[in-house]
Parts: structure tokens; sequence; C-alpha cells
């Protein structure tokens, strides 16, 4: 599990550490700067000084205290035969500028060619940023960066380094996409280029915490859509190849646009202790699962028995789908209930999963009489007339004992058209809406939640589904790259398969359904909710990832064996 942090967190946990003694605004400042250069040499040795080069100490003409001058890195002194790099360096008004400001220092101190845009009034800087400002002006020019702006330096760097505005953006500021365009990749061929493809042709580019033009809260833009090359999907924003945060992942990194501009997170330790507490409802977390599903000992019934409900003839290959993923990922028994229409269709389809006629909710009422039977999945492929509502609501008549239920697709319909049924929710349910299926449950959430930016902290995808899950009274799954999982209480993971956990291939029918399965086996294997939805969705990803492309959603519980083997499960 890795911890994500707000920007109002970080700061708090920052003043803390000042507060107590225990370090320095500028100290921290260093800390930061010398950060992202080892990250970058650390991405591109290529572009690292030579080893075994002669190092001298590097000039500063105001004092950074002692701490600081133990870490103040040496000058470059050679060879003279080295290639030439050279930087460009965005520093913004705020702290982020602050970062900058040391970036550029440290990469002139090893022979770098460093030019230095700032955008903003040095008067009114930080006074930690104002300190570094006032170093960089002894070594090199300040250019200015404003909204006039028409390019850089006939020559493209070696580097770009986007210190603008960080986690500290919380305001639409004009004029900002006519500069941000230079970083975009919307404004060219590089729109259809994927990060890996624009490489060869583009400089890379560093973003100092954030990506400038996102908030770091919500992963949306917040840049005044003045200068809109992007389609009208969002202004233009940075697209970075790599992104280096500081002490921990922040939770836009893992949401909407931001998490498709951040290239790859480096995370720097600055030292710091989480001195500030966290409420329950504060805690975001990601990459949360549990592994409590190896079989050591007892019969099928001990890992438990799932209910899949289906559709009419015709209508059962989600069902059988959401079946398959409950079996292979450990449930004891799986049985399919279905119309008695749609009997000899799964008979012939099913072997280890068992059939059993479900003609209505009086039957299925009787055979939830089983206390064996401790798991339900309702919803794909069920249907949307009068059978299918009573079921759904004999279903969450179920859970107000011990007995769980997933309730996604054709169930989550029915729900947003009855408030009955979305009161009969429970905190022993699961329900996995998409964004079209979350907007019909959670109308006015879904409404804030689309609504134009107009300032910071922004109204987040994490937001919304704790709002939603705590209204509903259960965990909310919203669905998406960037998945997001709430409980009543608070608690709070995202499942983001974005980075090096991409994984595109499940944008593919029945993946949801599979997804629904995994989590009603998890379920049935004895998990609470919650465990079985972060789980759940762990593992959809990790079988999509050990698959590969080509994938289809039959091949997702094939996978599970694999992905289990080398978990050793």
């Amino acid at each position: 599990m890795t911890e994500l942090l707000t920007a109002a967190q970080m700061r708090a946990i920052e003043q803390a550490a000042i507060d107590s003694g225990e370090v320095t605004g500028l100290e921290l400042m260093e800390r930061a700067g010398q950060g992202v250069v080892d990250a970058v040499f650390a991405e591109w040795p290529q572009l690292a000084p030579a080893a075994g080069t002669a190092w001298g100490p590097a000039p500063s003409p105001l004092s950074l205290g002692p701490m600081a001058q133990q870490r103040r890195p040496p000058r470059y002194l050679g060879p003279k035969e080295e290639v030439k790099r050279r930087a460009v360096v965005l520093c913004g008004p705020g702290n982020n500028g602050g970062d900058g400001f040391v970036v550029a220092r440290l990469l002139h101190a090893v022979g770098w060619d460093v030019d230095v845009f700032f955008y903003g009034d040095a008067e009114r800087l930080p006074p930690d940023a104002r300190v570094n400002y006032e170093l960089w002006c002894v070594l090199g020019e300040v250019l200015p960066l404003h909204d006039q702006f028409t390019g850089f330096r006939e020559g493209e760097p070696d580097i770009y380094i986007d210190a603008l505005f960080g986690t500290g953006l919380s305001r639409p500021i004009a004029g900002l996409g006519k500069i941000l365009r230079h970083l975009c990749d919307c404004s060219d061929v590089g729109a259809a280029l994927s990060l890996e493809e624009r490489r060869p042709f583009y400089p890379p580019v560093v973003a100092v915490d954030v990506p400038s033009g996102f908030c770091a809260d919500s992963g949306r833009s917040i840049v005044a859509a003045d200068f809109d090359l992007c389609g009208g999907a969002r202004a233009c924003c940075v697209a970075a190849d790599l992104t280096v945060t500081f002490h921990k992942p922040k939770v836009g990194h893992f949401l909407e646009y931001c998490a498709r501009h951040s290239g790859k997170i480096s995370v720097v330790d600055l030292g710091l202790d989480d001195r500030t507490s966290l409420s329950l409802n504060d805690i975001v977390s990601t990459d949360n699962r549990t592994w409590s599903v190896g079989k050591y000992i007892g019969h099928k019934f001990l890992h438990g028995h799932a209910l899949i409900l289906s559709g009419s003839m015709g209508r059962g290959g989600a069902a059988r789908l959401a079946a398959r993923g409950a079996i292979r990922i450990g449930a004891g028994v799986v049985t399919v209930g279905c119309p008695p229409s749609a009997l000899l269709e799964h008979a012939t389809q099913l072997t280890a999963v068992m059939v059993r006629k479900v003609p209505d909710a009086a039957a299925l009422t009787d055979i939830l009489t089983d206390d064996r039977l401790n798991a339900i999945c309702v919803g794909p492929g069920l249907g949307l007339g009068p059978r299918e509502a009573d079921l759904v609501a004999a279903v969450l008549s179920g859970t107000r004992t011990a007995r769980k239920a997933v309730l996604d697709a054709d169930a989550l319909t029915l729900i947003s058209r009855d408030p009955d049924l979305m009161a009969a929710l429970t905190e022993n349910c699961v329900i996995t809406p998409h964004a079209g299926e979350f907007a019909r449950l959670f109308p006015d959430i879904a409404e804030r939640l689309a609504a134009p930016v107009t300032t910071g902290p922004v109204y987040s995808k994490v937001d919304a589904t704790r709002e939603a899950a705590k209204r509903a009274g259960c965990v909310v799954l919203f669905k998406g790259p960037d998945t997001v999982i709430a409980h009543p209480d608070g608690r709070c993971s995202i499942n983001a398969a974005l980075y090096d956990r991409n994984a595109p291939w499940l944008a593919t029918a029945g993946a949801g359904d599979v997804l629904a399965g995994f989590i009603t086996g998890l379920l049935a294997r004895g998990l609470d909710p919650m465990q079985a939805a972060e789980s759940g969705a762990w593992l959809h990803v990790e079988c999509a990832l050990s698959f590969g492309p080509g994938l289809i959603a039959e091949d997702l519980p094939e996978e599970l064996p694999t992905v289990f083997r080398e978990l050793d499960v």
C-alpha cells in the first residue's frame, strides 16, 4: 500500500518539520532541488556527468546555513572535451519556482548551460524562494515568462524543467495556456504519439511535484481555457516525461488527465516524518490488496458459495463471465441462477459452475435460506423488467444479515430508478458503477464532478466516490483507469491502471463482468467488502498485464493461475 497526500497535507507535514526545528525551509528546498537533479540523472544516465570528473566547491554568495552548505553540490571542473549540456528551467511565483532555481544552480554547477525563465514578480516571491532566486541571479540571467512569450531560444535543449506551479496552483490563470503550449503534447504531432514514441523527437520534460496546469488533489486541469489546443477537453497543461514529487505521491498523480501527463513518477525522500495525524477520512492509498486467498485446509464450502444471477435466454454471457471469475479466484462453489428458459443455454457451456432455476424473487428467497450461500452477484446481463427489479430487492434484503452482494450493470440502473432499492443498500454491498451508471445513481454528485474548474482544490473523483459511499451506505467502486474505491466510513483507495500498470486492453466488452465475479468470489472467500473490492480490482489489472495485447474478457479468469503463481499464492 502506498499512501497518497493532498497538497494541504504535504504542506502541513513540511510546516510541522520546520516548526519542530528539525529542518529549515531553505534546507527542504535544497533537498528537493537535489532530488530532482538526481532523478534526472537516474532516468537519463547519458545526461549525468562522466565518472572520474574533477570537482570543486560551488560558488554561493548568500549563506544557506551550515547544513545546506554541507549538502551544496561541487562545481564541475572538466574535462573540456565533454559535450556541453543545456537545460531550460521554468520557474513560477511560489516555492515550486524556488525548487526550480535550486535545480538551475545545481545543473550549472556540473557544467550545464542553463536558461532560466521566470513567471511572476520577484518582489513577491516567498522568502525561501527569493533567496534561491538571488542565488541564481549571481550565476546567470533570469528571463521573463509571460502570456506574450513566443518561444525559447533557437535550438532544443537537452531537457526542460517545469517548476512553474506544482501543487500550488489553486485558480485558473489567464494566459498560462499560451505559455504551456510549448510543453503540451496536444499542439502538434506529439498528440498522436505515445511517451516512448515522442522521446526521439522531443527533449524530455521534467515536472517538479505536479505538471503545471493540474490540480494536485483532483488531477484535473485548472488552467484558464483561453488558449485551448486540446480539443475542448482541457486547457493546455504540461506533458511530462518524468514527474519528481516529494515525500509521497499526490492524489492527483493517479486521477484524470494528470495521470496521463505525469510520465513516470519518481518520489524523493526529503527526510521528513509524518508529524501530522491524518483522520480516517483523510487517508487515500493505492495498490491495496489482501492475499488471504490461498487454500490450505478444509472442504469447498469453507471457501464460500457464490450465486451469480443471470438474465433471460440469450443474455447469459455476462453472468457466465462473472461466474468464471468467481470460481477461478477461489470460491469453493459457484452457481448460476437463471430463468427456466435459459437453463439449457447455461448447462451446455458451464461445467465446474452449477446451474439452478430462479424463475422469480420467491424462488430466490427460498434459495437464500441456505446459509452456505454467502455471496451474490446481480446485474451482469440481468435485464430491466419487473422480475429483475424484484430479484434485486430480494438480494438486498438478504444482505441485512451476514450475506454479501455485488451489484453491477443492470442492477445499478434498476437501483437508480427506485429510491426504495437505493435505500435498501447495506454495508455488506459493493456497487461497481462506470461513469454513466454513477451519473444515474448520483446525478448531483456527478454534476459537481463534471463542473468547470473555477478554483482549487478541485472537487475530485476521490471526493465524489467518498460522498457516494457515505450516501449509499455501502462500498462504491467507481470504475475507470483511475478506479476509486470508497467505504462509507471514509476509507478510500485508488486502483490505478496507469504508469507501469497501464492496461488499455481492459477496455473490452465483458471485462467489468469478470471484475464483478472476482469481487463476488473474494466475498465468498470471506474478505470484507472493501478488501474484496480492492483486491479484486488489483488482480483484474494484474491479469490484463500478464496476458497483454489481444486480451478479451474470457482471458481474464484464465490468467489468474499464472498471476497467483507469480505472487506465490
